[in-house]
Parts: structure tokens; C-alpha cells; sequence
């Protein structure tokens, strides 16, 4: 068996096999085969694409080329949820203490952010002092304790990903759905967890822009995921605009502390609650998804979900009391609102485009080693369907970079947003829901 021989009949279309992928995975993460090789394999992927059984091999070379954490010892069903990522999107900061303040564990690995797209790392890092950086052990002996856990993807989890992705992004293979199902799968497989539920995202500021594109991608992980043994949801959801009223780290957290509160905007509640009762549900503490999101609703109403991201906070070592009084929190040395210029319907907020505004003001990146302004980003104070008159504010621009702040101003208006004398049609937000019985 050589890397060339693997290359080529993935080049020639043909099926590999289990000996062939983990043989491959395996010369990754020993290095022992060169990139320019990997590189070509890579591209061949790309073009002829895998079946579900070279998917499901391809995620388990991956998922055990390194450490899987086994959580057994806790008890229980541990239930995931994972996002493909949009702007805004910052429900897993809410959605972790709610399914735990439910009775369901929650062992969570999360990403950073890059390019136009937040992370719910850099998010949590905006809280002063808050860790995300633990090893197995203490991992586990939070969850043992808390019911949860928020961390990063740690050097002995899924590494042959690492080194893949590093590749994929500088051969022009990333969006190629095997390889992405492969990188989401290993990593969530490996957190120790026996159920998942995943948000698609569809739209301007997804990854997977076209509805096609997003089922497709859903449908590949689902397959993954069950034949791994884990049972796999999925929803579409929309991400044609921001989700929520915030852009930027800080920003956004202050806005999961109101709807933790009970004062969370509509549009991401309804996600938030629609995830969290998949979870409920597949945690075995609901009869159904649709009572999973009525104990998600008692949960903020009760307080108990507050109560949960407190413990969170705290046994995270990050400032409670700074989450206590949000408003202590210092603000960024410039902010500029962007006004209307006529009357109207605001009928778009190209989701995209603030995004990319958002790492112009310092709250992104666009290489791993940018730094980061937990203040900067921006307040949507209008959001699509809203009556507009001229000089209504429709967004608030943080940063402490007062020439960023004039030039996206300039783009935004250009760009993102469309005022029309005619009210919009108003989008669904989640608009698709599979399992493993509508796969075909």
C-alpha cells in the first residue's frame, strides 16, 4: 500500500477502503506523508467526492488518530449541539446552561472565529478571566460538576484534522462537503458525547450560501453520526441576516446575559429554544422535541438557566460579578451610528457583509494569529421588516480604531442594507428539521 496508489484510484473515481483511509490518516499524523501527496489526495476528494462508507472511515481514521474522551463514568445521555457557523450566532453561550439546568450533560469543544463567522471561544474570552484551555481530567471533572463544559479543541484531539485543514485552506479544497463532515464529525466524536444536534446554516452569511449545498452537508454528518452510533439531528436555519441584535465578542455576550434574563430578541430565542429541545429530547429528560422546547422556555423563566451560566462563569474562573453587572464593562473609545437615508421598509441586512464589517472594527480575524478587540462590533438597533424614516438609526458601529470606523460605515451602507418602499416578505427562520428517516 502506497500514498500513490491511494491518490490514484481516488482520482480514477474508485472506492476506497477502511486499510486504505486509516493508512493514509495514519501517514498524516506521523508525517510520513509529504504534503505535496496529501495535497493531491485532497484534490481528488474534492472533485469525485467519497460515499458514506469512505465518509464514515475517513471520520473514524481522524477521530482516532488521536485522544476520544470516554464520559461514561458520568451519568446519563451527553448531548452536543454544533453550528456550521453565521453571524451573530451566539447560541451555544445560552444553550449550554439551558440543557444543563434541564438534567442533560453537556460536553462542549468549540472554535474560534475566522473570517467573516464569530467563535464561541473568542465570545467566552471576552469575560475577564475566563478559561477554556483545561485537560481531560479537569474537562471531565467539570462536567461531573456543573452538568457542562465550554472548551477548545486541545492538541490531542483529532490531529491528523489539524494538519488536513491546514492543507484544505491553502488548495482551494475546503468546501468539499467529505472533507468538512470528516473535520466536524472527528472532533465532536471525540468529546465523549452520545448525541448530537446540528445547525445548518443557509444564506448570505453561511458557509453553505445555497439551500442545496446545506441539506447535502446536513444529510453527510447525519449518516456519520448514526453510523458512529450516535443518534444525529439536524435543522436548516436561516442566515440571510445576523441572528440576534449584536456582532462582535463582548457585544454578543451582553446580549446572552439579557436572554438568559428572559429579555432575549425573538429571532434568537426561537433558534435557541428549537436546538436546546432537540437536546432535551435526545437526553431522554422529554417525551418530544416540541415539550423539549417548553421545559428550554421554564428553564429562562425560572431563573434556573441564569443560575446555571453563573456556575458556568465561575467555575471557569471567569468575573461573575462582571457578568452580574454587564454595564461595568469597559466600551470601546469610538462608536458611529449609520442612519437611514429615506423612509421605508428596511427589506435586507446582507448578513455577510456585517460580518466582514465586524472583523473591520477588530471584533474577527482573518489569519489564526490577528488579535482580537473583545469591544468592538456592532449593535443592529433595526432589523429586517422594520419601518424605517430617514435619519433612523439602524446600527451602532465599537472600535477603538476611528479610521476603521468611517470606512465601514461607507461599506455598510453601500453593501449590506436595502430600503425599499415595499415591506419584505418575512423569511422562516428554521426551515428545515432531518434525522435518519428522511436521509434519502
Amino acid at each position: 500500500m502506497t500514498p500513490y496508489e491511494i491518490i490514484s484510484r481516488k482520482r480514477d473515481r474508485k472506492e476506497l477502503s477502511r486499510e486504505q483511509i486509516e493508512f493514509l490518516i495514519n501517514g498524516v499524523t506521523d508525517q510520513s506523508i509529504p504534503d505535496y501527496q496529501l495535497a493531491a489526495w485532497l484534490m481528488a476528494v474534492y472533485l469525485n467526492g467519497m460515499n458514506p462508507s469512505e465518509k464514515h472511515f475517513l471520520t473514524q481514521a481522524m477521530l482516532h488518530s488521536g485522544e476520544v474522551i470516554d464520559l461514561k463514568e458520568i451519568p446519563g445521555i451527553k448531548v452536543d449541539k454544533h453550528s456550521t457557523g453565521g453571524v451573530g450566532d451566539k447560541v451555544s453561550i445560552i444553550l449550554a446552561p439551558i440543557v444543563a439546568a434541564a438534567g442533560v450533560s453537556v460536553p462542549m469543544i468549540s472554535g474560534r472565529g475566522l473570517g467573516h463567522t464569530g467563535g464561541t471561544l473568542d465570545k467566552l474570552q471576552s469575560i475577564p478571566g475566563f478559561k477554556v484551555d483545561y485537560n481531560t481530567a479537569e474537562y471531565k471533572k467539570i462536567i461531573a460538576e456543573t452538568g457542562v463544559c465550554l472548551i477548545g479543541q486541545t492538541k490531542d484531539i483529532a490531529p491528523a484534522d489539524k494538519k488536513i485543514y491546514a492543507l484544505r485552506d491553502v488548495t482551494a479544497t475546503v468546501q468539499s462537503i467529505p472533507l468538512i463532515s470528516a473535520s466536524i464529525m472527528s472532533k465532536k466524536l471525540a468529546e465523549g458525547i452520545d448525541a448530537l444536534v446540528l445547525d445548518v446554516k443557509t444564506g448570505h452569511g453561511a458557509f453553505m450560501q445555497e439551500y442545496a449545498q446545506a441539506i447535502e452537508l446536513a444529510k453527510s454528518l447525519i449518516e456519520i453520526g448514526e453510523a458512529a452510533g450516535k443518534q444525529t439531528v439536524a435543522y436548516i436555519t436561516n442566515m440571510n441576516q445576523p441572528l440576534g441584535n449584536t456582532v462582535g465578542n463582548w457585544l454578543e455576550v451582553k446580549e446572552c446575559i439579557d436572554c438568559l434574563q428572559g429579555n432575549g430578541p425573538d429571532d434568537l430565542m426561537e433558534v435557541t429554544h428549537q436546538l436546546c429541545g432537540a437536546m432535551i429530547w435526545l437526553g431522554k429528560k422529554a417525551e418530544s422535541i416540541e415539550q423539549g422546547v417548553e421545559i428550554s422556555q421554564k428553564m429562562i423563566s425560572s431563573g434556573k438557566a441564569w443560575d446555571k451560566f453563573l456556575q458556568i462563569v465561575e467555575r471557569q474562573q471567569g468575573s461573575v460579578e462582571m457578568v452580574k453587572n454587564p454595564q461595568n464593562y469597559p466600551r470601546a473609545k469610538h462608536q458611529l451610528e449609520i442612519k437611514s437615508e429615506k423612509d421605508g421598509y428596511l427589506s435586507a441586512i446582507n448578513s455577510l457583509e456585517i460580518g466582514l464589517a465586524s472583523v473591520g472594527l477588530g471584533a474577527g480575524r482573518l489569519k489564526w494569529e490577528d488579535n482580537i478587540d473583545p469591544r468592538a462590533g456592532i449593535i443592529l438597533n433595526r432589523k429586517q421588516g422594520a419601518v424605517i424614516k430617514k435619519n433612523d438609526t439602524i446600527m451602532t458601529l465599537y472600535s477603538d480604531n476611528m479610521k476603521a470606523l468611517n470606512e465601514t460605515s461607507v461599506s455598510l451602507l453601500e453593501k449590506s442594507i436595502q430600503i425599499t418602499h415595499q415591506k419584505p416578505d418575512p423569511e422562516p427562520l428554521i426551515i428545515t428539521y432531518l434525522d435518519k428517516n428522511n436521509l434519502s
